[in-house]
């Protein structure tokens, strides 16, 4: 990816942390257990995402595009819930036994993420 493109997909400059990167802990992450699965699972989404490009290449008809569209969509979504619920229950139960602020950063950053979810 170039960094304009970079910059396109993630709306900051390539290399330029977000607040929420920047304050993310480094460690082992709720996802990291199930790295593989989840790479293999993006993997496919992205097979999907080139079938819809061949699609359009190949002027298939506008319904069957938009089909796969939606199953696209809710392959991404469905992953996006994943990644969710393990944010739940490792980084937010981490904050909630820590005890402190951090719990507070916590849930106001789920927050966030699930009315990003809903917006799509």
């Amino acid at each position: 990816m170039t960094s304009s493109s970079a910059f396109a997909a993630s709306g900051t400059a390539a290399g330029a942390e977000t607040d929420a990167e920047a304050a993310a802990p480094s460690g082992p992450h709720g996802y990291s257990k199930d790295k593989d699965a989840h790479l293999k699972r993006l993997r496919r989404i992205e097979g999907q995402v080139r079938g819809l490009q061949r699609m359009v290449e190949e002027d298939v008809y506008c319904i069957d595009i938009l089909t796969q569209v939606s199953a696209s969509t809710k392959a991404l979504q469905s992953f996006a819930l994943q990644l969710l619920e393990e944010h739940l229950r490792h980084c937010v139960a981490h904050a909630a036994q820590e005890g402190g602020p951090g719990i507070d950063a916590k849930v106001e950053e789920a927050t966030a993420a699930i009315a990003r979810l809903l917006r799509t």
